[in-house]
């Protein structure tokens, strides 16, 4: 649920900012470039569970990791500073929209974790903006 939040809040608040805010089944589809740009793709990276803090059934914090690719296509200079400066603008959208707020099925608010280009060619550059929060899974007997 946390993943569909996130991609909610980001079509809430980041929309006049890209073409398509999508997860990661439509990002699955892209081959070199999405069909509009800028995009954004919502994706789960990873779920990392405490120990259980019970003794007779189970409750374990998970501290979960959400990407948000960014794709942004410029070729309108030689040097791709265009799409540099493009991206620059996207990040800041999407950290806004991001940090500090909590989705509901969440016990943490939303921190940012890092960021990385993950490609840049042709014109195209990959980002991810990878965030973190947090829920708690217990077994059905609590």
């Amino acid at each position: 649920m946390i993943v569909a939040e996130i991609e909610q809040r980001l079509v809430e608040r980041c929309q006049a900012h890209f073409a398509i805010i999508a997860g990661a089944i439509d990002l699955a589809t892209v081959k070199d470039r999405p069909p509009a740009s800028p995009a954004a793709y919502v994706v789960p990276l990873r779920d990392v569970s405490a120990d259980n803090s019970r003794m007779s059934d189970v409750l374990q914090r998970t501290e979960m990791d959400v990407g948000v690719v960014i794709i942004v296509e410029n070729v309108s200079d030689a040097t791709g500073a265009a799409a540099g400066q493009d991206l620059e603008v996207l990040k800041t959208a999407v950290r806004k929209a991001l940090i500090g707020w909590q989705p509901a099925s969440a016990e943490d608010v939303v921190t940012h974790v890092s960021g990385e280009l993950t490609s840049a060619k042709g014109g195209t550059v990959w980002w991810e903006e990878q965030f973190a929060t947090a829920y708690y899974q217990e077994s059905e007997e609590s």
